[in-house]
């Protein structure tokens, strides 16, 4: 679902050009969010600098607008953590999420898991037997689930 924007005339928004910057209430109202969620999302995503003038006033380029509308709808609509945006911004996703032109049609990558330990460590090996039966259960259990989790995001 992408974020419809303001009000909109031939392309611009109040009267502005569509390569004009926007201040933090204009952006905080295109993305129906409050100006501080956009204040904290600077705070998490080091991709998103609005220019700030004296007074610290913000004011956002028009990638800067692209971006945050990708971030809400990651976070908001597509269920992702802030660590999960942060991740496909730092894994080299951000570039394709900036440059999106219709955000609807992109998913995500789906990054291949990290390989995680097989057999049980030496410190494993010295517990007993039923403990160390009960916890090779409880891994194959969350190695089975954790691939119906891969299966179900595909």
């Amino acid at each position: 679902m992408a974020v419809e924007t303001g009000t909109y005339m031939n392309g611009r928004r109040n009267g502005k050009s569509a390569a004009a910057f926007r201040t933090i209430s204009e952006v905080a109202d295109d993305l129906d969010v409050p100006p501080h969620v956009l204040r904290f999302w600077e705070t998490k995503f080091s991709q998103v600098h609005p220019l700030k003038r004296g007074g610290g006033r913000r004011y956002y380029r028009p990638e800067d607008v692209g971006l945050l509308m990708r971030i809400r709808e990651l976070l908001y609509s597509d269920g992702y953590t802030i660590k999960g945006v942060q991740r496909l911004l730092r894994d080299g996703v951000g570039k394709l999420l900036q440059d999106e032109t219709d955000a609807d049609t992109v998913e995500p990558p789906i990054s291949e898991p990290e390989p995680i330990i097989q057999q049980p460590s030496m410190a494993i090996g010295r517990l007993d037997a039923k403990i160390h039966s009960e916890l090779s259960c409880v891994l194959d259990e969350l190695l089975a689930l954790r691939n119906e989790l891969l299966d179900a995001r595909r």
